[in-house]
């Protein structure tokens, strides 16, 4: 019988769509390096997300494997050099979650527009701090997306709705679907300098490590904010938070950082014009539903032949 061993949390969806399969499947959460070389030694197929990692000994360890899925976007935790030179297919799930991280940004746009976890911080310390939370509306106001992809997309996309202007910067402009959403394409630079509100949508490779850097962060409006639930490295951690201190952005609405978890000591933890989140872009139920099923249909079709 094909084996499948799900080595982290799965929607139940995601689960029946492989014992429908006629797969037996071993559940067991995030088991490290160890355990792992002891329960892949028989397996067809290993299911994970974010953790643990399919390294290299763990791959070698499993002669009957494959494929990896991994219930998500990124594939950071597995050794794709090691999987490709044994053949072994991975799969993964990168559109299950884009409408879950495009309704967080807008969120994070929400809650610095109009200081909304400042002034809860204050109502739980008695204090009435209603003339400090002075905002601003949004509608008439101008988004710049930066990485027009599926993210991008879906955050535009309720940009307009709600009356945004929409500016677009992207490597590859589709400018059909720019379209779509009323947007336009621009320079980065244009993008910048024009924006009320900046939202990241790019990955992290070398390209656009530190693409928001001081410079960059100079060309903003000192009224604007900036927002980024794609990766931390995209944005040089140092220079925003001077930017912070020293008025040249607003505020900042943040999912992702170049440390994770944040420290309680960082920096970021003490400035008031700031909303920081511990990376959950994708944590809602429909986008890990959509992610395990996904993923394990897509384990079928392989094992399937």
């Amino acid at each position: 019988m094909v084996k499948v061993l799900v080595a982290a949390p799965l929607h139940e969806k995601a689960m029946e769509v492989l014992k429908n399969a006629g797969f037996e499947v071993v559940y067991e959460e995030y088991p490290d390096e160890a355990r792992l070389l002891e329960l892949v030694g028989d397996v067809d197929a290993i299911i994970v997300r974010s953790k643990p990692k399919v390294t290299r000994k763990v791959i070698e360890a499993a002669p009957k494997l494959k494929v990896i899925g991994r219930a998500g976007v990124g594939l950071d935790n597995i050794d794709l050099e090691a999987a490709k030179e044994r053949g072994i297919k991975v799969v993964n799930s990168p559109g299950a979650s884009s409408r879950s991280v495009a309704e967080l940004a807008v969120a994070l746009t929400f809650n610095v527009a109009r200081k909304v976890a400042f002034a809860d911080r204050k109502m739980r310390e008695g204090v009435w701090a209603k003339k400090q939370c002075m905002g601003i509306e949004l509608e008439g106001k101008t988004l710049g997306v930066v990485g027009f992809g599926r993210i991008g997309y879906e955050v535009a996309k309720i940009a307009s709705a709600l009356g945004m202007n929409v500016l677009l910067y992207d490597p590859k402009p589709n400018e059909e679907r720019a379209r779509e959403v009323g947007g336009k394409f621009v320079s980065l630079e244009e993008l910048l300098k024009e924006s009320d509100v900046v939202t990241l949508h790019v990955p992290l490779i070398d390209a656009t490590r530190h693409l928001i850097n001081e410079e960059r962060l100079k060309l903003m409006k000192p009224t604007a904010i900036l927002i980024n639930a794609a990766r931390g490295a995209v944005v040089d951690t140092e220079a925003l938070i001077k930017a912070l201190q020293e008025g040249w952005i607003a505020g900042a609405g943040l999912d992702v950082f170049e440390e994770e978890p944040l420290p309680a000591d960082h920096p970021l933890t003490k400035l008031d014009n700031v909303v920081l989140t511990p990376h959950i872009g994708a944590s809602t139920v429909e986008a890990q539903m959509r992610a395990g099923v996904q993923v394990a249909e897509q384990i079928v079709e392989v094992l399937k032949g």
